[in-house]
């Protein structure tokens, strides 16, 4: 068995950082909106480290103690210890980009939502993301006829949905398009129906052992 890494200490309290804005209009670090758009910009280890961190305080909101040499285990960062491990730096990368912050050397606090990339940001993706995070942030024109518009609204719904963003999140992300807050209600309370409707008809189609 490989050996666990020795660092100096053995454990860092995790606490959550609110911020009201970031909180209410961010985007969850487990979302699919996170993977798909800052994924680049953190890096994989220091966004697997930032989710692990968000399931801890989802568990544990007042926060909680996180084992370094089991956590950089747990993430595949290997068992290398020291300033420049692969797991300190991944920490550091995270404060970095204003995902976690060190409050002193035993203490991290750490963001559950992450907010819109910056224009430098956006400008350091490949071509293709940056058009992909053109179209979610600038959503459908407005000058749609209604019913083409409700379609449209109802489509990105189910996107956003599977994309991991939860109910209100998705809401949220139509309003910011500046879809019409009853179109926006309607267009995620569809969403939600057709992806509960498409679960049943999936497991009624799998074998009794597999359901």
């Amino acid at each position: 068995m490989e050996a666990l890494p020795t660092f100096p200490l053995p454990t860092l309290t995790v606490h959550p950082w609110p911020d009201a804005v970031i909180d209410a209009v961010g985007h969850d670090v487990r979302s699919g909106h996170v993977e798909q758009f800052w994924l680049g910009v953190l890096g994989p280890s220091a966004t697997w480290l930032l989710r692990r961190l968000a399931a801890g305080l989802a568990d544990e909101p007042d926060g909680f103690e996180l084992d370094l040499a089991l956590a950089a285990t747990q993430l595949g960062l290997g068992n290398r210890s020291g300033r420049h491990s692969p797991f300190l730096r991944s920490i550091e990368r995270c404060c970095r980009f204003g995902a976690a912050q060190r409050v002193d050397e035993r203490t991290l606090r750490v963001r559950r939502k992450l907010p819109a990339l910056t224009r430098a940001q956006v400008m350091r993706l490949p071509d293709a993301m940056q058009d992909a995070h053109r179209a979610w942030t600038e959503g459908p024109g407005t000058d749609l006829p209604v019913e083409q518009l409700k379609e449209r609204a109802r489509g990105l719904a189910l996107s956003l949905l599977e994309l991991g963003e939860g109910p209100e999140a998705t809401e949220r992300q139509l309003h910011t398009w500046r879809l019409h807050p009853a179109l926006a209600h309607d267009a995620v309370a569809w969403a939600v129906q057709r992806r509960s409707v498409t679960r049943l008809v999936v497991r009624d189609d799998l074998p009794p052992e597999a359901a």
